[in-house]
Protein backbone atom coordinates (compact mmCIF):
# COMPACT_ATOMS: atom_id res chain seq x y z
CA UNK A 1 0.00 0.00 0.00
CA UNK A 2 1.28 3.46 -0.86
CA UNK A 3 1.82 5.98 1.90
CA UNK A 4 1.00 9.68 1.64
CA UNK A 5 4.28 11.56 1.86
CA UNK A 6 5.53 15.07 1.36
CA UNK A 7 8.90 16.73 0.87
CA UNK A 8 11.54 16.63 -1.82
CA UNK A 9 13.42 13.46 -0.86
CA UNK A 10 13.23 10.78 -3.56
CA UNK A 11 15.22 7.55 -3.23
CA UNK A 12 15.56 4.99 -5.99
CA UNK A 13 16.24 1.31 -5.35
CA UNK A 14 17.31 -1.47 -7.66
CA UNK A 15 15.35 -4.70 -7.16
CA UNK A 16 17.33 -7.90 -7.87
CA UNK A 17 20.07 -8.54 -5.30
CA UNK A 18 19.44 -5.15 -3.70
CA UNK A 19 15.94 -5.41 -2.21
CA UNK A 20 15.37 -9.10 -2.98
CA UNK A 21 17.51 -12.22 -3.27
CA UNK A 22 16.41 -13.58 -6.63
CA UNK A 23 19.19 -16.12 -7.09
CA UNK A 24 17.27 -19.32 -6.30
CA UNK A 25 14.15 -18.17 -8.13
CA UNK A 26 16.12 -17.16 -11.20
CA UNK A 27 17.95 -20.48 -11.17
CA UNK A 28 14.66 -22.39 -11.00
CA UNK A 29 13.30 -20.54 -14.03
CA UNK A 30 16.50 -21.07 -16.02
CA UNK A 31 16.39 -24.79 -15.27
CA UNK A 32 12.75 -25.02 -16.36
CA UNK A 33 13.54 -23.06 -19.52
CA UNK A 34 16.57 -25.22 -20.25
CA UNK A 35 14.50 -28.37 -19.89
CA UNK A 36 11.96 -27.06 -22.40
CA UNK A 37 14.63 -25.93 -24.87
CA UNK A 38 16.85 -28.96 -24.27
CA UNK A 39 19.74 -26.64 -23.42
CA UNK A 40 22.05 -27.31 -20.48
CA UNK A 41 22.45 -23.77 -19.16
CA UNK A 42 25.35 -23.24 -16.70
CA UNK A 43 22.85 -21.98 -14.16
CA UNK A 44 25.17 -21.26 -11.24
CA UNK A 45 27.60 -19.37 -13.47
CA UNK A 46 24.82 -17.39 -15.13
CA UNK A 47 23.40 -16.29 -11.79
CA UNK A 48 26.70 -15.50 -10.06
CA UNK A 49 26.09 -11.81 -10.79
CA UNK A 50 22.48 -10.89 -11.46
CA UNK A 51 21.50 -7.59 -12.98
CA UNK A 52 22.22 -7.64 -16.72
CA UNK A 53 19.21 -8.04 -19.03
CA UNK A 54 18.17 -11.64 -19.62
CA UNK A 55 18.85 -11.35 -23.34
CA UNK A 56 22.51 -10.60 -22.59
CA UNK A 57 22.71 -13.61 -20.27
CA UNK A 58 21.29 -15.90 -22.94
CA UNK A 59 23.45 -14.65 -25.83
CA UNK A 60 26.37 -17.07 -25.25
CA UNK A 61 24.06 -20.07 -25.12
CA UNK A 62 21.44 -19.60 -27.85
CA UNK A 63 21.34 -18.68 -31.52
CA UNK A 64 20.45 -15.05 -32.10
CA UNK A 65 17.01 -15.85 -33.49
CA UNK A 66 16.21 -18.02 -30.45
CA UNK A 67 16.96 -15.38 -27.81
CA UNK A 68 13.77 -13.32 -27.90
CA UNK A 69 11.47 -16.38 -27.91
CA UNK A 70 13.45 -17.71 -24.93
CA UNK A 71 13.09 -14.37 -23.13
CA UNK A 72 9.35 -14.44 -23.76
CA UNK A 73 9.06 -17.98 -22.44
CA UNK A 74 11.20 -17.14 -19.38
CA UNK A 75 8.75 -14.37 -18.53
CA UNK A 76 5.83 -16.79 -18.75
CA UNK A 77 7.56 -19.29 -16.46
CA UNK A 78 8.81 -16.70 -13.99
CA UNK A 79 5.72 -15.98 -11.85
CA UNK A 80 5.12 -19.60 -10.84
CA UNK A 81 8.75 -20.61 -10.40
CA UNK A 82 10.33 -17.51 -8.90
CA UNK A 83 7.97 -15.07 -7.24
CA UNK A 84 6.71 -17.24 -4.33
CA UNK A 85 10.22 -18.43 -3.49
CA UNK A 86 11.99 -15.06 -3.44
CA UNK A 87 12.27 -13.15 -0.17
CA UNK A 88 13.36 -9.69 0.83
CA UNK A 89 16.90 -9.12 2.02
CA UNK A 90 17.34 -8.24 5.70
CA UNK A 91 16.89 -4.52 6.05
CA UNK A 92 14.83 -4.08 2.87
CA UNK A 93 11.52 -3.19 4.55
CA UNK A 94 13.35 -1.14 7.16
CA UNK A 95 15.18 0.83 4.45
CA UNK A 96 11.92 1.72 2.71
CA UNK A 97 10.45 2.71 6.08
CA UNK A 98 13.47 4.94 6.73
CA UNK A 99 12.78 6.87 3.54
CA UNK A 100 9.16 7.28 4.63
CA UNK A 101 10.22 8.59 8.03
CA UNK A 102 12.00 11.39 6.23
CA UNK A 103 8.89 12.18 4.16
CA UNK A 104 10.39 10.69 1.02
CA UNK A 105 9.14 9.03 -2.12
CA UNK A 106 10.42 5.62 -3.21
CA UNK A 107 10.97 4.48 -6.79
CA UNK A 108 12.09 1.00 -7.83
CA UNK A 109 14.09 1.08 -11.06
CA UNK A 110 15.12 -2.33 -12.37
CA UNK A 111 16.30 -4.15 -15.44
CA UNK A 112 13.67 -6.83 -14.79
CA UNK A 113 10.51 -7.25 -16.89
CA UNK A 114 8.13 -4.67 -15.45
CA UNK A 115 5.19 -6.99 -14.64
CA UNK A 116 7.56 -9.23 -12.69
CA UNK A 117 8.91 -6.26 -10.76
CA UNK A 118 5.32 -5.49 -9.79
CA UNK A 119 4.70 -9.10 -8.79
CA UNK A 120 7.66 -9.09 -6.39
CA UNK A 121 6.67 -5.72 -4.95
CA UNK A 122 3.12 -6.92 -4.37
CA UNK A 123 4.14 -10.34 -3.02
CA UNK A 124 6.51 -8.83 -0.45
CA UNK A 125 4.33 -5.85 0.42
CA UNK A 126 6.95 -3.25 -0.43
CA UNK A 127 5.66 0.28 0.16
CA UNK A 128 6.76 2.12 -2.99
CA UNK A 129 5.41 4.93 -5.13
CA UNK A 130 6.55 3.94 -8.60
CA UNK A 131 8.18 1.06 -10.41
CA UNK A 132 10.03 1.16 -13.69
CA UNK A 133 11.40 -2.00 -15.26
CA UNK A 134 13.42 -2.97 -18.31
CA UNK A 135 16.02 -0.24 -17.83
CA UNK A 136 19.68 -1.04 -17.41
CA UNK A 137 22.90 0.77 -16.59
CA UNK A 138 23.05 4.33 -17.83
CA UNK A 139 19.49 3.89 -19.05
CA UNK A 140 18.35 4.19 -15.42
CA UNK A 141 19.49 7.81 -15.35
CA UNK A 142 16.48 9.09 -17.29
CA UNK A 143 14.02 7.62 -14.76
CA UNK A 144 16.04 8.90 -11.80
CA UNK A 145 16.16 12.40 -13.26
CA UNK A 146 12.49 12.39 -14.22
CA UNK A 147 11.47 11.43 -10.69
CA UNK A 148 13.81 13.95 -9.07
CA UNK A 149 15.80 11.31 -7.18
CA UNK A 150 18.75 12.31 -5.04
CA UNK A 151 19.93 8.77 -4.13
CA UNK A 152 20.03 5.47 -6.00
CA UNK A 153 20.73 2.22 -4.15
CA UNK A 154 22.00 -0.78 -6.10
CA UNK A 155 24.38 -3.72 -6.01
CA UNK A 156 25.99 -3.71 -9.47
CA UNK A 157 28.59 -1.54 -11.16
CA UNK A 158 25.98 -0.72 -13.81
CA UNK A 159 23.71 0.62 -11.04
CA UNK A 160 26.58 2.93 -10.17
CA UNK A 161 26.80 4.01 -13.80
CA UNK A 162 23.11 4.88 -13.83
CA UNK A 163 23.35 6.87 -10.61
CA UNK A 164 26.41 8.81 -11.75
CA UNK A 165 24.86 9.54 -15.14
CA UNK A 166 21.83 10.96 -13.32
CA UNK A 167 24.01 13.06 -11.02
CA UNK A 168 22.68 11.43 -7.84
CA UNK A 169 24.37 9.85 -4.83
CA UNK A 170 25.28 6.25 -5.56
CA UNK A 171 24.84 3.86 -2.63
CA UNK A 172 26.00 0.29 -3.22
CA UNK A 173 25.37 -2.85 -1.21
CA UNK A 174 27.50 -5.99 -1.26
CA UNK A 175 24.59 -8.43 -1.52
CA UNK A 176 25.08 -8.86 -5.28
CA UNK A 177 28.10 -10.34 -6.98
CA UNK A 178 30.19 -7.17 -7.25
CA UNK A 179 33.01 -6.62 -4.81
CA UNK A 180 33.70 -3.50 -2.77
CA UNK A 181 36.70 -2.79 -4.99
CA UNK A 182 34.68 -3.12 -8.21
CA UNK A 183 31.99 -0.80 -6.90
CA UNK A 184 34.50 1.76 -5.67
CA UNK A 185 36.37 1.64 -8.98
CA UNK A 186 33.05 2.26 -10.76
CA UNK A 187 32.72 5.47 -8.75
CA UNK A 188 30.10 4.71 -6.13
CA UNK A 189 29.95 7.20 -3.28
CA UNK A 190 29.02 4.75 -0.51
CA UNK A 191 29.42 1.00 0.01
CA UNK A 192 27.34 -0.78 2.66
CA UNK A 193 27.56 -4.44 3.58
CA UNK A 194 23.80 -4.78 3.18
CA UNK A 195 20.57 -2.84 3.61
CA UNK A 196 20.55 -3.22 7.37
CA UNK A 197 23.06 -0.36 7.37
CA UNK A 198 21.01 1.89 5.10
CA UNK A 199 18.58 3.49 7.62
CA UNK A 200 21.45 4.71 9.80
CA UNK A 201 23.40 5.93 6.78
CA UNK A 202 20.33 7.82 5.48
CA UNK A 203 19.83 9.52 8.85
CA UNK A 204 23.45 10.68 8.91
CA UNK A 205 23.43 11.69 5.25
CA UNK A 206 20.31 13.83 5.59
CA UNK A 207 21.50 15.38 8.85
CA UNK A 208 24.72 16.40 7.11
CA UNK A 209 22.85 17.77 4.13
Amino acid sequence: MRSEVSGDLVVGFDLDMTLIDTTLGFQAVLRALGTELEVDFPVELMTAVLGPPLSMMLEPHLAEEAIQPAVDRFRVLYPDHAVPAVGAFPGAHESLAAVRRHGGRIVVISGKFTPNVQRHVDHLGFDVDLIEGEVWGIGKAAALQREGAQIYVGDHVHDVEGALAAGVTSVSVLTGGCSREELMDAGTHVVLDDLTAFPGWLDRHLAGR
